[in-house]
């Protein structure tokens, strides 16, 4: 029996010795491609590839992809193969072989390489595909075992490159059948299962759809990891390979139940293990829970795998101990999964500990929804109450269902499942819209016809280059007039494209009949870059000669910043700790800002220490130098990468002396004594596990000290003091003022005491009840509350009502005492009191608080208080 890692290893070295490179599997997020949150399939990091916006490096590959999809996320765990992450083994072809190699080779490996009994195995074709057919048959199979599938048409969307694709399915068996009479191929049951599609990459289809041979045939293949080896081991469902079965049997355990021995149980089970296991995938590639997104999409997983845990009974914190289950069966194929471990935990930790929480407050919700429903004699909470609570607090509707089941309660099922079908194709609508084209198919084609623009901006500040491209709003023009905003391409350019959290440069264009400001640079999937820029006079025209000039104080600024930002990560590293990773940053020429993983804030002495090891690395004046080398070589020289971030295969390195060695892009200092000095402006929290530092340097550091000196010394000039004596002479000022305000709070509650005294000489009573009623000299609604309790201690038993203005506004204070005094109520009386002024307040029987609008009604309020309390006596 071969394990899940043989049968990935056994894939990829057959294809390799059929010629094709052996990639590693790309990022989950995918690379320049604004479609999609998520890579869902083996083909989506070779699509530039297979639509020939990029000319692929190489003719053949093959890859174990790692992907993950979720419109199917609620029948995890209820079939054989639904699964949130899974991995696609591929062959792919990109203008190299077609049909007469790819079919005898998937054959040849089903047969002969994993030796699946022929007569256990069909294939479908699209009907029409007579090529397809003739070569299956010539393989070796049996043309009674290919099957037409009007079905078997694969497209990447209504127009584009598209193709017929076949599928080889494999018999499990009549014990996995539905037993129908008639069950056969192309039955609904689990007897047939598919384990590998090949799609043939043939047309190219128009917007009136019409297909046309493209001038070169792909080929796109994709078998289930998973799937195949639930074939090979012999096993009813995915769940039961050795690919799952340690993460199932572990989390059993942890609960104290047994896989197989109760329904309920295993469907949790597989939910856990399939969620911690995409979850850790996730993490592993960058992505960092929040609440939009793939961050969304990460969150909503984990939140899913704790609360099935709930169901099992786990309450303990669990997701460390599976994921380390995880790491140890995966990591050899997968090691960021080791390399990145540290980020993985921290985040699995904290997002379960907020989450525990959060469920706290959904079952304190839940069980008040309870209360209503048992008072009112209710016995079915409604849908849209429990698709709240799922959507929300993230309770399983299971869950919701157990906890009522306890109070012989239900749910109303139909009205759930409406609720959660609105929310469905909200998402979706969400989603279409998301997908929307970033760009006209006549720039794409334009910047695929002109491919990488040559970046000459490390040398150089300007450039003599030419206009090979003028496109106004999407459309190709030959001349650009004066006050237009125009995107241009250059055949060279000094200007550095938006990347890797650098801005880009701005600048002029210079021709000899017309000048351009340069906004912005963008780069697109080809490497042409786009510089849009405003006409300011003239015309451009395409085929002139153009003088492309950066703003060189602008330049300078940026590259002290970025240079800065690589100190500031070793000084982060040395005071915090190895786990400090980049996550983020933002380097222009006004600041910068850099995004970090750490669990709790700095303190003053370590925002200090971060400093001040910067600023002796500027003092150093340390040489800054770039090198292009492999990206093996690279890491194994120690040089530090941004984490999640994908490269080529040659990177650039750039070294700050012995200092920092980190892989950059970006534009930098000759030497570290450039940035000048360096200020941290703020350090704060900006989500889970995330923290960010704002920091400036050079000239903008300049600029601060400046406007902070001009400060003290007028904050000096005000107090009569030297400059160095502020400080000193501000805390003599505030520990007067202290003083003052404790003068005046025990003068203050002398007033109120003196107050009180006389409040209690003016008890009215009301159908035999004490009512104290006045409005009052306090400044807020806290010395409205003390006045009260005053009150109260002396009066024992009765009502009190207060009212005093403050700023413009009204502010009340009820009290009834003891509780429940006659039927009195607190709060229900100065909401009627309240109303008066134009306000509204409430509260606990005993003691409420209230605000109103209009000052001027105060006293009205006031002298209609016994009035309503004679009212709700009354009632």
């Amino acid at each position: 029996m071969y394990s899940g890692n043989q049968l990935r290893d056994m894939f990829l070295k057959y294809f390799e010795a059929k010629g094709h490179k052996i990639l590693p599997s790309a990022s989950l997020i995918p690379k320049d491609d604004p479609t999609l949150l998520l890579t869902v399939a083996g083909m989506v990091p070779f699509k530039p590839y297979f639509q020939r916006r990029v000319e692929p490096p190489f003719p053949r590959a093959t890859t174990a992809q790692k992907c993950v999809r979720t419109p199917d996320l609620e029948e995890v765990g209820k079939t054989a193969r639904h699964h949130t992450y899974f991995e696609m083994l591929g062959n792919f072809s990109f203008g190299d072989y077609f049909k007469n190699e790819a079919i005898p080779w998937a054959w040849e490996y089903i047969t002969e390489v994993l030796k699946i009994p022929v007569e256990k195995l069909w294939v479908t074709i699209y009907p029409e595909d007579d090529d397809a057919k003739k070569i299956w048959e010539k393989a070796g199979v049996k043309s009674e075992r290919i099957i037409g599938d009007p079905e078997n048409f694969w497209a990447a969307g209504p127009t584009g490159p598209c193709g017929p694709c076949s599928e080889i399915y494999v018999d499990l068996g009549e014990a996995r059948g539905c037993n129908k009479p008639g069950c056969a191929m192309g039955c609904d049951c689990d007897r047939f299962l598919e384990i590998w599609n090949l799609v043939f990459m043939q047309y190219n289809r128009d917007e009136a759809g019409v297909l046309t041979p493209l001038p070169k045939q792909n080929i796109d293949t994709g078998m289930g990891l998973e799937r195949i080896a639930s074939v090979m081991q012999g096993v009813e469902t995915n769940f039961d390979t050795d690919l799952f079965r340690p993460i199932i049997d572990h989390v059993a355990n942890l609960a104290g139940v047994k896989y197989k021995n109760n329904p309920k149980n295993d469907l949790a089970l597989k939910v856990v293990s399939d969620h911690v296991r995409a979850v850790s995938f996730m993490l592993a590639d960058g992505i960092r829970p929040n609440n939009e997104g793939r961050g969304y999409v990460l969150r909503r997983i984990l939140r899913r795998a704790v609360r099935y845990a709930k169901l099992l009974g786990i309450d303990k914190p669990f997701l460390e101990s599976a994921f380390q289950v995880i790491q140890k069966d995966y990591s050899h194929a997968y090691p960021e999964l080791k390399e990145n471990e540290n980020f993985i935990l921290n985040h699995l930790n904290l997002e379960e500990k907020n989450f525990q929480a959060t469920l706290e407050q959904g079952t304190q919700l839940l069980q008040d929804k309870v209360k209503e429903l048992l008072k009112q004699g209710e016995t079915v909470l409604a849908g849209p109450d429990a698709f709240y609570l799922y959507e929300t607090y993230g309770f399983p509707v299971e869950l919701t269902e157990e906890m009522l089941e306890e109070q012989g309660l239900t749910v109303d099922m139909v009205s759930f499942q409406t609720a959660a079908e609105e929310h469905r194709l909200r998402a979706k609508e969400q989603s279409q819209q998301m997908r929307a084209v970033v760009e006209s198919p006549e720039l794409m084609e334009k910047a695929k016809l002109l491919g990488r623009t040559p970046f000459v901006g490390y040398e150089r500040l300007s450039a003599t280059t030419r206009i090979e491209g003028l496109f106004v709003g999407g459309e190709e023009k030959q001349d650009v007039g004066e006050g237009e905003e125009v995107m241009v391409f250059l055949t060279e350019t000094p200007f550095y494209a938006e990347s890797g959290g650098q801005v880009s440069d701005r600048g002029v264009m210079r021709t000899s009949r017309a000048e351009a400001r340069v906004l912005e640079v963008k780069k697109g999937v080809t490497g042409t870059l786009y510089h849009r820029a405003q006409v300011t006079t003239g015309v451009l025209h395409v085929g002139e000669t153009v003088e492309a000039e950066i703003d060189l104080v602008e330049r300078q600024a940026t590259t002290r910043h970025h240079s800065a930002t690589h100190l500031l990560q070793v000084a982060l590293r040395s005071v915090l700790g190895e786990h400090v990773q980049q996550a983020g940053s933002l380097v222009s020429p006004e600041r910068l800002r850099f995004d970090f993983t750490h669990f709790s804030a700095l303190s003053t002495e370590g925002l200090r220490a971060v400093e001040g090891i910067i600023n002796e690395a500027v003092l150093k004046n340390m040489p800054v130098a770039a090198t292009e080398m492999p990206l093996k070589e690279a890491k194994l020289s120690g040089a530090t990468a941004l984490f999640g971030e994908k490269y080529g295969e040659t990177v650039r390195v750039v070294n700050m002396g012995l200092f920092s060695k980190e892989l950059c892009g970006g534009t930098h200092v000759k030497n570290t004594g450039e940035i000048g000095l360096v200020k941290i402006l703020s350090e704060g929290g900006i989500g889970a596990g995330l923290r960010r530092i704002e920091a400036i340097a050079g000239i903008e550091a300049l600029t601060y000290f400046r406007a902070l000196d001009d400060q003290v010394m007028e904050v000096a000039q005000n107090l009569k003091a030297q400059p160095l004596e502020v400080g000193k002479r501000v805390h003599g000022l505030m520990t007067q003022v202290k003083d003052l305000e404790r003068e005046i709070s025990q003068l203050q509650a002398k007033l109120a005491k003196n107050e009180v005294e006389g409040l209690l000489k003016r008890v009215a009573e009301i159908d035999g009840i004490q009512v104290i009623a006045a409005a009052v000299h306090v400044s807020d609604m806290e010395g409205l509350r003390q006045m009260a309790d005053l009150l109260r201690a002396k009066l024992k038993a009765g009502v009190i009502v207060l009212g005093a203005t403050s700023e413009g506004k009204v502010n009340f204070v009820t009290v009834v005492s003891p509780t429940g005094l006659s039927g009195l109520h607190a709060g229900q009386i100065i909401k009627e009191v309240a109303k008066i002024t134009g306000g509204s307040g409430g509260g606990r029987p005993d003691m409420a608080q209230a605000g109103g609008k209009d000052p001027s009604k105060l006293g009205e309020a006031i002298d209609r208080v016994p009035t309503i309390v004679r009212g709700f006596l009354k009632k």
